[in-house]
């Protein structure tokens, strides 16, 4: 199955540094999509974020395990060692962390990493799915049955993750795969929190509709309601 891509990061309209990073790579005869929101101050969360991109990189590529699915594990679990490695040399990285989103499409299949509160999406024949469940205090509620998925939207405390890269070193990490039918249309997305703490899910599925006006609407839109996080995004379509 072939695929056409594109890659958007944006520093948005009221931080005054980037800490998202992410990466598209050409592995295998596959696509290796990486998406990571830093957090931690003095650009540590951006110090974070691409260590996690360029180590997912380096150990997916360089490995031969042909189990895809456990790649993906063992590439996110030493971003999280070299992340903690990082943060012990200096009081500046002290405490830094990342999410990440890790997407491998190869042949017929995806196969999905994740932790924290970055996502990924599949538009399918046009239907939205989230295919990651975030890590945050706010999900945590909503699966106890504390929170509607309505009232979550606003919840003071949304912004709060329960897992990320560099909070220990025996990191749990959400793994899934899904097969691919080459006839239908497809649409991979997987971007930080700083799309979806301002696009609602409806809306995201009409804009992806659209691939060639995604990037200027979907920014556009982010924009108009204050950008209030940086907000980076990957777009992978079958062709």
């Amino acid at each position: 199955m072939n695929y056409k891509y594109f890659t958007v990061t944006n520093i948005g309209l009221k931080r005054s540094d980037n800490e998202d990073s992410l990466g598209i790579f050409e592995i295998e005869n596959g696509i290796l999509a990486i998406v990571c929101d830093g957090l931690g101050g003095n650009k540590a969360g951006e110090v974070a974020s691409q260590l996690s991109v360029n180590t997912v990189y380096e150990f997916f590529k360089s490995s031969t395990e042909s189990d895809y699915s456990k790649r993906i594990k063992s590439a996110i679990a030493q971003a999280n060692k070299r992340i903690i490695d990082k943060a012990s040399t200096s009081d500046d990285f002290k405490g830094m962390a990342t999410t990440i989103e890790v997407l491998f499409l190869l042949n017929n299949t995806a196969y999905c990493g994740h932790v924290g509160d970055s996502r990924t999406y599949n538009l399918l024949n046009g239907k939205l799915e989230q295919l990651t469940k975030d890590h945050s205090f706010v999900q945590k509620l909503i699966d106890e049955g504390f929170l509607t998925n309505v009232e979550a939207e606003n919840h003071p405390n949304r912004n709060i993750i329960m897992r990320a890269l560099g909070d220990n070193s025996a990191i749990e990490i959400d793994l899934s795969k899904i097969s691919l039918n080459p006839s239908d249309d497809i649409l991979f997305f997987l971007c930080t929190d700083g799309v979806t703490t301002v696009i609602k899910d409806n809306e995201l599925e009409e804009i992806l509709t659209d691939y060639d006006k995604i990037n200027s609407t979907l920014s556009d839109m982010i924009e108009q309601r204050g950008a209030p996080d940086n907000f980076s995004f990957i777009v992978i379509k079958n062709t």
